[in-house]
């Protein structure tokens, strides 16, 4: 595969032309990113999920025997289905300085950036390696990065240093919250509306226990710990869906709803789980005196780490020079950032191009300009990795 004609923009296009949604493969794209690094001479490790259709993709660049620098992004996408595009969402389009095209913000901005930086580092001696991280299923609770990670632990070295790469209008991003998704299942007694109290109406209990859930956060939002580097000051609980019922003339004996928890760095998620299941425990306590089959679940099916890096650290200092930025935020979505450090123990921060204002939406767009000062860093990353960082 020729790897010298492409440039940013005309690699950020064919990755986009990939419509890698999270419900479909990736691996057509991986392996067209595999190709093009194997190539120009780096090493790569293809990590598949259990279908074979989904992977991870590493790659090195440069010596084998030190750590490195990462640069870490997702090649998955939101779904564009219900959404009003006035382009085509898997076609870029260029249009007022912009690029238009469903990841072309989050991330695959990042990502081709990210390959052009690899390639230009296959053609030069380097004293520090460059690692590339490209991983799947990050939008449904950086979910594919896992197995990365654990091949990473196993590994003689982990790298020095590492950069995820999603938007944030070239800032240096030292924190995120972690968050714990779950699911809660209640189980009633059904019974003839007409005959409703000699039944036990699960969205009843469903409704208590997302009423606990609504006190928690008017106490989180008023009396918790607080960071004001975050739009939203504190932790937060959330209930997204509801479901239960079959018919109005029957009380329902099922009952479900799904919750999440996104918390600040200070705040301990299995506390807060903790304070649930404790009522839980006691409000069933009272039920089953009457209703012996009375019983709620509570699962947790998905959760990641908080990010909270030093802003005097050195990787913080590194990437704002490399950014020509004295800035720092924090950020509200989460990343497979809290992994890497958490995990492996590796500083991390988020810089990446475009802004997630325009992340997960119809006629979703990348500026030009700041493709060119996510290539203008990578440049200098390249200096700094020549010259041993």
């Amino acid at each position: 595969m020729e790897t010298g004609n492409w440039n940013t923009q005309t690699l950020l296009g064919k990755l986009i032309a990939y419509p890698t949604i999270s419900a479909d493969p990736n691996i057509d794209l991986i392996t067209f990113c595999a190709d093009l690094l194997q190539t120009a001479g780096a090493k790569t490790t293809i990590l598949r999920d259990a279908t074979g259709k989904k992977a991870n993709l590493y790659a090195t660049i440069g010596p084998q025997d030190r750590p490195g620098i990462l640069l870490s992004g997702h090649t998955d996408v939101v779904p564009v289905a219900g959404q009003n595009w006035t382009v085509p969402p898997f076609e870029m389009t260029e249009a007022d300085d912009k690029l238009f095209g469903r990841g072309t913000c989050d991330m695959k901005g990042f990502v081709a950036s990210g390959l052009v930086c690899a390639l230009k580092a296959a053609t030069l001696d380097l004293r520090t390696p460059l690692h590339l991280a490209l991983s799947y299923d990050e939008e449904i609770g950086c979910v594919g990065v896992r197995s990365l990670i654990d091949m990473l632990a196993a590994a003689p070295f982990v790298p020095q240093l590492c950069i995820v790469g999603e938007p944030t209008s070239m800032r240096v991003a030292t924190g995120h919250k972690g968050k714990t998704a779950a699911k809660v299942q209640a189980t009633g007694v059904a019974a003839h509306s007409a005959l409703a109290p000699t039944g036990l109406n699960a969205i009843h209990m469903a409704c208590d226990m997302i009423g606990f859930l609504r006190d928690m956060q008017a106490d989180l939002s008023q009396s918790g710990t607080r960071d004001d580097d975050y739009d939203v000051p504190y932790s937060t609980v959330h209930v997204g869906t509801v479901v239960g019922g079959t018919a109005l003339n029957i009380v329902p004996g099922h009952a479900e709803f799904l919750f999440e928890i996104r918390n600040l760095a200070q705040d301990n998620p299995t506390d807060i789980m903790s304070r649930l299941e404790k009522y839980r425990d006691d409000y069933l306590r009272d039920l089953r005196t009457r209703f012996g089959a009375a019983d709620i679940t509570i699962d947790i099916t998905n959760t990641y780490p908080s990010l909270a890096t030093d802003p005097a650290s050195a990787v913080v200092g590194l990437v704002q020079s490399l950014a020509q930025t004295n800035q720092t935020i924090k950020v509200a979505f989460g990343t497979e950032g809290g992994l890497f450090s958490q995990k492996l123990d590796v500083p991390t921060v988020v810089c990446g191009p475009g802004s997630m204002d325009q992340g997960h939406k119809p006629d979703e767009y990348v500026e030009i300009s700041q493709l060119a000062a996510c290539d203008a860093m990578m440049d200098a990353l390249l200096d700094r990795l020549v010259a041993g960082v």
